[in-house]
């Protein structure tokens, strides 16, 4: 977890993608009816494993489907939760690389391709903006 604990609150437990592309640019997606971008991904059922979680959502929010491909562990992250308010969200998030196209299913209002080192002037939730994307460049980017 982060060394910056978020406030104490409930807990919504998730898992989350850095999608990256051939070119290095992440995924960000936006909610419909939120300012927000965030990584892909969404709750972890009861019962549900990380890994199982995650298929699951980008299939409901992207359609894509990972088959065999197996994604890798970035590690856990803390923070405020986005949408709901008093809430902190507990994130198990890895990197999928894709060199296939994505369109926004379910929820899923928009879709944008960023530079990770370079993150556009737009709302990003706390989550990806201070945890997710510097734990991805110190150890995935430009790779």
């Amino acid at each position: 977890m982060s060394d910056r604990l978020p406030p104490q609150g409930p807990v919504i437990r998730i898992a989350a993608a850095v999608i990256a592309d051939p070119s290095g640019r992440v995924l960000l997606v936006r909610k419909r009816g939120s300012r927000t971008f965030m990584q892909a991904g969404g709750k972890i059922e009861p019962g549900e494993s990380p890994i199982d979680a995650l298929r699951r959502e980008l299939m409901e929010e992207l359609g894509l489907a990972l088959g065999a491909d197996m994604p890798e562990p970035l590690g856990r992250f803390a923070a405020r939760a986005a949408h709901e308010a008093g809430h902190r969200v507990e994130a198990e998030v890895f990197v999928i690389r894709i060199d296939r196209p994505v369109r926004p299913e379910a929820e899923i209002e928009e879709i944008v391709w960023v530079d990770p080192f370079d993150l556009p002037p737009i709302e990003i939730a706390e989550l990806s903006r201070d945890h997710i994307m510097p734990a991805f460049r110190a150890g995935w980017g430009r790779r």
